[in-house]
C-alpha cells in the first residue's frame, strides 16, 4: 500500500509548490454489445474484481502521487471528522433579523412573520371595480375578505373546485392535482367558514388554499411520487411535519400537486396519468418547469395563494422561475422533512411556492 498523505489547512500549504500534471486515462472504449459483455464481466464476482483492480493499476488509482491530486484519495487522512449533514454551529444573529422561536406553535410562528409585513392597506386592493382585470389575491387579501365578510372560505371552495374539475376537460388537457377529493376540500371549508362566523380564525392561514407536492404525505391522500406504483409499497398514515403545521394554521389542503415523476427531471413532463404534462398557466404550450410542475402551476393559475414543493437541485425554483411565481430553497434543516418520500438525503428541502415574497415569508 502506498504511504498514507494528511492534508494539511489551505492556509498553510504554498500553492507556489503545487504542481498540477495530467494524468493520461487508459479506459477501454465500448459500445453496442460489447459494452453490455463488459458490463456482465465487472458485475461477475471474482472476474469483476479483478478487471476493476487492473484498471485502477493501469491508471495509478492505487498509488499516492503529489503531482496528481484526483489519485490521492485512496491513501488520504483527513484530520477533521467528516461531516455527515451540512448542519453548522450556532452563529451570533445577524442585525435587523427576527428569529421566530422553533418552540412555538405554528399559529404563534405565523402571527409574528405578520408582524415583520408592511401596513395591509385594503384600499389597494379593493377597488370596487365590477371587472377587475387579473392579478393574484395573497394571502393577506383572503383574509380581509373573510374578515370583513365579502366572502366565506366555502364560497372560494366552491368555485376552485369548479375550475379543478374542468381542467380535465380543457384542449389539451392541464392536470393540476394527481389526488384530489371535492367533498373533502368542502368539509375542510365549512369548518374554516364556521370559525370566521364565529370570530376564531385560528391565523392568517386559516381559509387559505394551498396544494401539496405528491411526494409530501397529506393524510388522507396516497403519496405517488408521481408513479402509479409508490402508493402500493408505502402507505400514508398521518401528514408531513410540514402539511400537520399548516392544518393546525387552517389551512385548506386541496390536493396532491403533480410532479415529474420521482423529482427526475426538471421539465414537468409526466404521461403517468394520461397527460404529457402539467401545462404552464401563462402559455399552456410550455413546460412549466419541474419538477414541482403542479405546485408551481396552481400557484400561478391563481387557485391556491400558495403550495408546497420540494427541491433537492432546482425543483422548487426552476417551476416558479418558468412561472412567474416565486419559490425559496431554504437552508437545510429549516424546515422538516420527516413525511415526504426525499427525507433522507442532504441536499433535499421542502419549501413554499406563493405568488409574492410577502405570501412565501408567511408560508
Amino acid at each position: 500500500m502506498g504511504k498514507k498523505r494528511v492534508m494539511v489547512p489551505a492556509k498553510d500549504l504554498d500553492l507556489s509548490t503545487v504542481n498540477y500534471e495530467h494524468e493520461v486515462i487508459k479506459a477501454p472504449h465500448l459500445t453496442g454489445l460489447m459494452l453490455k459483455l463488459f458490463v456482465r464481466m465487472v458485475e461477475a464476482p471474482v472476474l469483476g474484481s479483478l478487471i476493476m483492480s487492473f484498471l485502477k493499476k493501469q491508471n495509478k488509482m492505487v498509488e499516492v502521487h503529489f503531482s496528481c491530486p484526483p489519485f490521492m484519495l485512496q491513501n488520504t487522512v483527513i484530520p477533521e471528522a467528516p461531516m455527515f449533514k451540512p448542519e453548522f454551529p450556532p452563529q451570533d444573529a445577524e442585525p435587523s433579523v427576527v428569529i421566530v422561536d422553533e418552540e412555538r406553535k405554528p399559529e404563534d410562528r405565523v402571527e409574528l412573520a405578520l408582524k415583520c409585513l408592511p401596513h395591509y392597506d385594503p384600499a389597494s386592493c379593493w377597488s370596487g371595480d365590477s371587472l377587475p382585470s387579473f392579478r393574484y389575491w395573497k394571502i393577506r387579501d383572503y383574509a380581509y375578505a373573510y374578515r370583513s365578510k365579502l366572502v366565506t372560505p366555502s364560497m372560494v371552495a366552491d368555485k376552485i373546485i369548479s375550475v379543478i374539475e374542468d381542467c380535465n376537460y380543457h384542449k389539451p388537457p392541464t392536470p393540476l392535482l394527481i389526488s384530489f377529493d371535492a367533498e373533502d376540500i368542502r368539509k375542510q371549508a365549512a369548518a374554516s367558514t364556521r370559525r370566521f362566523e364565529e370570530g376564531n380564525p385560528l391565523s392568517i392561514l386559516d381559509g387559505i388554499f394551498m396544494a401539496i407536492k405528491d411526494d409530501i404525505d397529506c393524510y388522507p391522500h396516497p403519496s405517488k411520487g408521481a408513479t402509479t406504483w409508490m402508493h402500493e409499497v408505502r402507505s400514508v398514515e398521518k401528514d408531513a411535519v410540514c402539511v400537520s403545521r399548516l392544518r393546525s394554521c387552517g389551512v385548506i389542503l386541496v390536493g396532491k400537486a403533480n410532479m415529474h415523476e420521482l423529482g427526475m427531471g426538471t421539465t414537468g413532463n409526466n404521461p403517468n396519468y394520461g397527460y404529457s404534462t402539467t401545462r404552464n398557466p401563462h402559455a399552456v404550450e410550455r413546460y412549466t418547469g419541474g419538477s414541482s410542475s403542479g405546485p408551481a402551476a396552481i400557484v400561478a393559475s391563481g387557485l391556491c395563494s400558495a403550495a408546497l414543493g420540494t427541491d433537492g437541485g432546482g425543483s422548487v425554483r426552476i417551476p416558479s422561475s418558468l412561472c412567474g411565481v416565486v419559490g425559496l430553497k431554504t437552508t437545510y434543516g429549516r424546515t422538516s422533512m420527516e413525511g415526504s418520500i426525499c427525507d433522507a438525503g442532504t441536499v433535499e428541502i421542502i419549501g413554499p411556492i406563493a405568488s409574492t415574497v410577502e405570501d412565501v415569508i408567511l408560508v
